[in-house]
């Protein structure tokens, strides 16, 4: 639903002041336009006052607990102040805060100058969210302590087990001295520590902070719900053109971390497999320099200029897996186009029968039919392409498919069913709309599996529910889908004011509205249930809309009239006899146990400060670690094969077939993709004999 309809321009805001005119301009979006008929009261005004303080200070190294106290006497008076703008609140705390900020730099720089003691006994609450806020400087000061020390002792760990590793590779290499490696990572990370103090006295303006205090403000909407400021709108109209330059990942800024949000298909990170999303960068070193460079409290844009970089050179990133481990990675910079994110298919044979299997990375369309691609429109290609070869079943991926264009996504569904409903859309204004498909061919009648993950969002929910509730395909998956039931527009802020003089004042991104399966229920934080539930290696840590803050909460509207598929697929018999292979499965197990083991480390918040201990918990995780190593040499022996007329391309196009040829060996190695060719073979096996 467009804006417009909403005649936002038609109210008169008061210009005089940039900031106050911000305010005023999102609250009055917010209150006019999303989705959520949200009360601004005591209550919101509480959870704004935590969640500024917490972006502001997720360690609890800067504030005291006189601080906060100070602080408190606006607790129940922010949503006051965004009715009727005023910005007291915000410039006490930012003052204060700017304040101990350099008070800290006396700090780590004091803790820096003299060894730590690795022999004392002793460990670090990393639990952030239940520490309590120091009273005394000594406390302040004994929390830096750890927290720095933290980062010392691992680096003093890797630095002793690199130089155990050189003299066992050469018998004349003599390891240096341990006090020497002590003081030399401990003078590394005073001068890192004081390379970012710099850059956020010298580049961290008013308005970053402020954007800080605006988006706590708006994420108690809903976690989809966002202010962009003008950097952030520029950022994001980049990504969204579709070219990605330097290592071929999308990154996020969260408090304690800069995360990888999605590696790109075809991209340098994603061809040579080594980062994975909900990986954390921690430090970038350049190819051409020793030290690397911490990014944590660096801006996002800051961040993203050093791993970017020329084409064909070098990056070397510290990475903190999503297991818990930490190592260094290098990747050679690349450009990724677009053309990454378009569908593609394979056949391959599995019993002396014909397969086909389509990834779909998103649900792509150019609404301005500047380069006609629709993914829609692809998909009806490949299909044909494969049934060309005589395909008997067929394998949709959407794993990791984080959604895209509505139209897109009602138009896939049509492919497969005769007509009818697809999905149910209510508005913010309330209103409910149904999408139908009203086509009444049906482009693939075989057998059906689509394979889900807990990375598959928004339309890639929408599509999979229908088929689901269709009983038109067996979903393979995880636990459930990301569980993302509501859909957003990204409105610039200027086209509010006339005769603007502020300048670019960002953009806001918010929830308009809500999709509903057909049967009525929402996919908003419970997903997708798969009918064949396959463990992964991630399966118990919190992913999802459910473990974000301020989520839209479940609920379920009237179901509308639709048809079930008629069949002679026995679905429930091949289900039956997916869960009994898996169950006797050994390397399924050992999955859960891996998925249970990661689920332990990342729970772990206590870390030994004491070296001896430090290294044993290192040892003691490394030995068990090694047994999952195991799952790395899954591999099954089909032959995935490009269709023809792709085979044309590669002969003139080497990179193509580089690319293909990965993602073939990929498609070998990965369990969902062999149970789900065994569903289908029981699916049509179970046809057959009906």
């Amino acid at each position: 639903m467009c804006l417009a309809s909403c005649s936002f321009v038609s109210k008169d805001f008061d210009t005089s002041d940039k900031d106050n005119l911000i305010i005023q301009l999102i609250t009055y979006v917010l209150d006019q336009a999303h989705f959520l008929d949200k009360e601004i009261n005591d209550e919101f005004s509480e959870k704004v006052f935590y969640t500024f303080l917490e972006n502001l200070d997720p360690y609890k190294r800067y504030f005291y607990a006189s601080d906060i106290e100070e602080f408190s006497k606006y607790k129940y008076l922010i949503d006051d102040a965004f009715k009727n703008p005023n910005l007291d609140f915000f410039e006490l705390v930012y003052k204060r805060y700017t304040k101990r900020m350099l008070e800290s730099e006396k700090i780590f720089n004091d803790i820096l100058t003299k060894p730590f003691d690795f022999n004392k006994d002793e460990v670090c609450e990393c639990d952030f969210e239940e520490l309590d806020y120091v009273k005394t400087k000594d406390q302040l000061f004994d929390r830096w302590r750890k927290l720095l020390k933290i980062y010392v002792i691992e680096n003093y760990h890797n630095e002793i087990e690199d130089d155990l590793r050189k003299s066992k590779d050469d018998s004349d290499f003599i390891p240096r001295n341990p006090v020497l490696i002590e003081k030399k990572t401990r003078e590394s990370l005073k001068e890192t520590m004081q390379q970012n103090y710099a850059f956020i006295s010298e580049e961290m303006q008013r308005s970053d902070w402020f954007s800080v205090y605006i988006n706590s403000f708006v994420s108690q909407y809903d976690p989809n719900t966002s202010y962009l400021d003008p950097e952030s709108k520029d950022r994001f109209d980049v990504d969204m053109s579709g070219n990605y330059a330097g290592i071929g990942a999308r990154l996020q800024k969260k408090i304690d971390k800069v995360e990888i949000t999605e590696v790109i298909s075809g991209g340098p990170a994603w061809r040579d497999n080594i980062l994975e999303k909900g990986d954390a960068i921690l430090k970038v070193r350049q190819d051409n320099e020793d030290e690397p460079v911490g990014i944590l409290n660096m801006r996002l844009s800051e961040a993203v200029k050093l791993i970017k970089g020329k084409k064909g050179t070098k990056v070397h990133l510290t990475v903190k897996k999503v297991d818990g481990t930490v190592t260094e990675v290098t990747v050679k910079r690349d450009i990724v186009l677009l053309e990454e994110t378009y569908i593609k298919s394979s056949i391959v044979e599995k019993d002396n029968n014909t397969y086909g299997l389509i990834n779909i990375p998103k649900f792509y369309i150019d609404f301005d039919n500047q380069s006609n691609r629709d993914a829609a429109k692809d998909l009806r290609t490949e299909i044909e392409r494969l049934k060309e070869q005589g395909i008997q079943g067929l394998v949709i991926d959407l794993r990791n498919n984080g959604g895209g264009a509505l139209k897109t996504v009602v138009d896939m569904a049509g492919m497969f069913i005769k007509n009818g409903p697809v999905v149910q859309v209510k508005y913010f204004d309330k209103e409910k709309q149904v999408l139908s498909d009203r086509d009444r061919s049906v482009l693939w009648t075989g057998p059906l599996v689509i394979l889900v993950n807990e990375g598959s969002a928004s339309a890639s929910e929408i599509l999979a529910a229908a088929m689901q509730d269709y009983k038109r395909a067996i979903i393979i998956g995880g636990n459930q889908t990301w569980g993302k039931g509501t859909v957003q527009n990204v409105f610039p802020l200027n086209r509010m004011v006339r005769g603007n003089t502020n300048g670019d004042l960002g953009a806001l991104r918010y929830t308009t509205q809500k999709y509903y399966r057909i049967n009525g229920g929402s996919v908003q934080l419970e997903g997708v249930k798969s009918d064949i539930n396959v463990p992964y290696r991630y399966k118990y840590l919190e992913f999802g809309e459910k473990d974000s803050e301020n989520p839209l909460q479940w609920d379920e509207i009237d179901k509308v009239e639709f048809d079930t598929w008629n069949s002679n697929f026995n679905f429930e018999e091949a289900i039956t006899k997916s869960n009994k292979r898996m169950a006797d499965n050994k390397y399924l197990k050992l999955v859960d146990e891996n998925a249970k083991w990661i689920k332990s480390v990342r729970d772990n918040k206590l870390i030994n400060l004491n070296y001896d201990k430090f290294k044993l918990e290192l040892e003691e995780n490394s030995s068990i670690t090694e047994k999952f190593k195991a799952l790395n040499d899954y591999s099954m022996n089909y032959s995935f094969k490009s269709l023809p007329y792709e085979l044309d391309l590669i002969k003139n196009d080497s990179v193509l077939g580089l690319k293909r040829e990965r993602w073939h060996k990929s498609l070998n190695k990965d369990f969902y993709i062999d149970e789900a060719l065994n569903v289908l073979s029981d699916l049509r096996f179970s046809y057959l004999e009906n």
